[in-house]
């Protein structure tokens, strides 16, 4: 049964206006919306070899910026744009990744993230995962989050089922990616199945 009080399991909405920004929080991060300032942020991750495996070809900078600008607006609820949230480690200031979720009408997002290698394997990308899962489930009542994975990428597909996430079907041969076409992996969490 998922639990009701964010503040129960570690994760923290703190209320909004559509003039200010969301921010989440667990024991360890910290997670507000992208803006301006975080472009050079943006644009290592978007450029990092290791970061985009399994994501997209190498891309121009003006291509990166294209997706970055159309994360900038505020998101609030109904918004039909990213919500792209900087993951910020809380004792140290520095951002280490991107998380967050495009919504599929009115019950249902897409979630997705990316972390720098350098902080890999410390379980930041589990939390924030699980802080935007309650996020959505608890606070905005979806009903249902997706992710698409290319399939070969073990790490987010280890992330997804450990955060609760059943692999549900296999596209094949779905996306272009390094000069071949790749199989994509889709995963699905309802909110009962949720463990919150």
């Amino acid at each position: 049964m998922p639990f009701t009080n964010p503040q129960e399991k570690g994760a923290f909405a703190m209320p909004y206006s559509p003039s200010e920004t969301l921010v989440l929080t667990t024991p360890r991060l910290m997670m507000r919306q992208l803006n301006a300032a975080d472009w050079p942020f943006y644009l290592s991750l978007q450029s990092h070899p290791a970061v985009m495996k399994f994501i997209s070809d190498p891309r121009a900078e003006e291509d990166i910026r294209a997706g970055f600008e159309s994360r900038l607006p505020v998101w609030q609820p109904g918004s039909q744009h990213w919500l792209c949230l900087v993951i910020t480690h809380q004792a140290s200031g520095q951002p280490i990744g991107l998380t967050g979720f495009l919504p599929g009408g009115e019950t249902q997002a897409e979630v997705g993230f990316m972390l720098s290698p350098d902080w890999h394997g410390q379980g930041f990308g589990y939390e924030s995962l699980l802080a935007v899962v309650k996020y959505g489930f608890t606070t905005l009542r979806l009903h249902k989050l997706t992710a698409t994975v290319t399939a070969g990428n073990q790490g987010s597909r280890a992330l997804l089922e450990k955060a609760g996430f059943h692999l549900e079907d296999t596209l094949r041969e779905s996306y272009w990616l390094g000069g071949e076409w790749r199989d994509d992996w889709l995963f699905r969490l309802l909110a009962q199945e949720a463990a919150l």
